[in-house]
C-alpha cells in the first residue's frame, strides 16, 4: 500500500487543479462603490444562476456580484459533483406542511432541473463536464436493504415509482463493483459533473449577460438598499444573499444555517484494468446507505473522487482554512473508499480537501424574497445544491422581475418558496447537540455492520434534529 502522504496535496482541490485555464473566471475587486439594481454577495452557483436568469429576463439590468474570494472559491467549486435530484428535506416532510401535491411538484421541478443543468452545460460547451449517468445507492447489509426498500416505498407513494428502480446483488455490482453488495436502488436523475467547470462557466455566461463579477470583494454588512463592502458600498434596490454555509460569518447571522464541513479525497488516474475490475463504465454516482454519508463518482480522467461527513463541526460556527483538511476524516475516507474496491489498495491518494455545507434548523433549504425591503436570499441545500442553485436561481429571478410567464408562476408555487426556518440553538447547546448527532451516525453505522439490524439511535437524533 502506498504512503499516501508522499503524494498528497492537501487542502486544493482536485477540481481546482483540473479546471483549464481557459474556463477560469477572475474577476476583479471593486473598485469603489457603485449603483446596480441587483446586488448579489456570493459567486458560487447560487449567485451566478440567479445573475444569469435575471439577465435573461431583463437583459438591461444591472447586476453586480461581490465575493470575498473568487468565483466558486466555496462549496460550488469543492463539493463531490453530484448533479442529482436530492433535497435535503423528505417528500413526507414537504407533505406533511404544503400537502401531497406541493411534495410531487417539487420533487418533479428537481427531475427537470438536472436536464436542465445538463443542457447548459452542452449549449455552454462543457457537455464533457456533466455526464448524465444516473445514481447507485448501494446496500452493503441487512438494514440498509431495509431502508432503501423503504426509499423505495415511498417514492412509490408519491408518484415517483418509475424513477426509482431496485438492483439485486448482482445488478448492483454490475453497475458498482463494491465489496459486499446486496443490493441497490438506481435513478437516472443524476449527473457526475465537474462542478469547478460547471461554476465558471455559469459566471462566464452570467458575464457575457452584462453580469460584473467583483471578487476579492468581502460583504460587511447586507441591508436594504445597500451591501456595505472593504471596497466600497454597492446601492441596490434588491440585494440577493447566496453565502451559503459562510452565512455564519455575516453580523448577526451565526445563528442562522450550520456550517458543516464535508471532506473529500482523490486517487490518481486509475489504469482501465483495474476499472475492469470496479466496474463504473458509464460513471454512475455512487453510495451506499450509511448514516455518516459517503459520496463518489468516476471522473472523466479516471480518478475516484470520494468524500464523506464525519468533521467535528467547531464551536461558534468557526470557519477557518485550516479546517479544509482533517489527518483523522482523511484516513476514514481511505480506509472506507479501499474496502469498497480492494483493487485500489495500490492507488496513492492525490488530493484531500474540504468545504462548508450550509444546514437550517429543520433541514429545508429556501428560496425567499421581501419585496418590500428588496432582501432575498436561498440557500441551506445540506450538501445536495448543484442543481438546486440552478431552482434557486430561477426561482429568485422569476420572483424578483414579477414574470408573469406560465413557467415562471409554476416555479413560485413551489413549497420552499418563503420558507423560513428557526434559528439554531446558542452555544454550547448547538456544539454538543451537533457533535452528538455526529458520534451517533457513527455508532449506528458500527452497530448495523455488526448486527445487520437497523439502528434506534439514529433514527431518534434525526427526529430530534429535523423532525423527518
Amino acid at each position: 500500500m502506498p504512503d499516501d502522504r508522499d503524494h498528497l496535496v492537501p487542502g486544493r482541490p482536485l477540481w481546482a487543479d483540473t479546471l483549464p485555464e481557459h474556463e477560469r473566471m477572475v474577476g476583479e475587486p471593486l473598485a469603489g462603490s457603485t449603483d446596480a439594481d441587483v446586488a448579489i454577495v456570493g459567486a458560487g452557483m447560487t449567485g451566478l444562476w440567479t445573475a444569469l436568469h435575471l439577465l435573461r429576463r431583463e437583459p438591461s439590468l444591472r447586476v453586480v456580484i461581490v465575493d470575498r474570494d473568487d468565483v466558486g472559491f466555496g462549496a460550488s467549486g469543492r463539493n463531490g459533483g453530484w448533479c442529482s435530484a436530492l433535497m435535503p428535506m423528505s417528500l413526507p416532510a414537504i407533505a406533511r406542511r404544503h400537502g401531497d401535491a406541493a411534495a410531487r411538484r417539487m420533487q418533479s421541478a428537481m427531475h427537470d432541473t438536472v436536464a436542465e443543468v445538463a443542457a447548459f452545460a452542452d449549449a455552454a460547451g462543457i457537455g464533457d463536464a456533466c455526464r448524465r449517468s444516473g445514481t447507485v445507492n448501494l446496500a452493503r447489509n441487512p438494514a440498509q436493504v431495509e431502508r432503501l426498500r423503504e426509499h423505495l416505498a415511498t417514492m412509490a407513494q408519491f408518484g415517483f415509482g418509475d424513477d426509482h428502480r431496485w438492483l439485486d446483488a448482482g445488478e448492483a455490482s454490475d453497475m458498482v463493483r463494491a465489496e459486499g453488495v446486496v443490493g441497490g436502488v438506481f435513478t437516472p436523475h443524476c449527473a457526475t459533473v465537474h462542478p469547478a467547470r460547471l461554476t465558471h462557466a455559469i459566471a462566464r455566461a452570467a458575464v457575457d449577460a452584462g453580469a460584473r463579477i467583483h471578487a476579492r470583494t468581502e460583504a460587511l454588512d447586507i441591508a436594504p438598499g445597500r451591501v456595505v463592502t472593504t471596497r466600497g458600498t454597492v446601492r441596490a434596490e434588491v440585494v440577493v444573499r447566496a453565502t451559503e454555509g459562510y452565512t455564519a460569518t455575516l453580523p448577526g447571522a451565526r445563528r442562522d444555517l450550520l456550517p458543516i464541513y464535508s471532506l473529500m479525497i482523490a486517487t490518481a488516474p486509475i489504469d482501465r484494468a483495474t476499472w475492469d475490475r470496479i466496474g463504473m463504465h458509464d460513471r454512475p454516482t455512487f453510495n451506499d446507505d450509511r448514516h455518516l454519508v459517503i459520496y463518489g463518482q468516476r471522473t472523466a480522467d479516471d480518478r475516484i473522487a470520494f468524500g464523506g461527513r464525519g468533521a467535528p463541526y467547531h464551536f461558534g460556527s468557526t470557519i477557518r482554512p485550516e479546517f479544509d483538511t482533517d489527518d483523522r476524516v482523511r484516513e476514514l475516507l481511505t480506509r472506507s473508499l479501499r474496502e469498497l474496491f480492494p483493487a485500489i489498495a495500490d492507488v496513492p491518494i492525490t488530493h484531500h480537501w474540504g468545504g462548508v455545507l450550509a444546514a437550517p434548523r429543520d433541514w429545508q433549504c429556501s428560496v425567499r424574497f421581501d419585496r418590500a425591503t428588496g432582501l432575498a436570499a436561498a440557500g441551506g441545500y445540506v450538501g445536495d445544491g448543484v442543481a438546486t442553485t440552478n431552482l434557486a436561481g430561477r426561482t429568485l429571478a422569476a420572483s424578483i422581475t414579477a414574470s408573469t410567464d406560465d413557467a415562471d408562476r409554476e416555479l413560485l408555487r413551489l413549497p420552499w418558496v418563503g420558507h423560513r426556518s428557526r434559528r439554531w440553538e446558542p452555544e454550547p447547546l448547538r456544539w454538543v447537540g451537533v457533535n452528538a448527532g455526529r458520534w451517533a451516525a457513527a455508532r449506528a453505522d458500527a452497530v448495523e455492520e455488526r448486527t445487520g439490524h437497523p439502528s434506534r439511535l439514529w433514527g431518534g437524533v434525526v427526529g430530534l434534529f429535523t423532525g423527518h
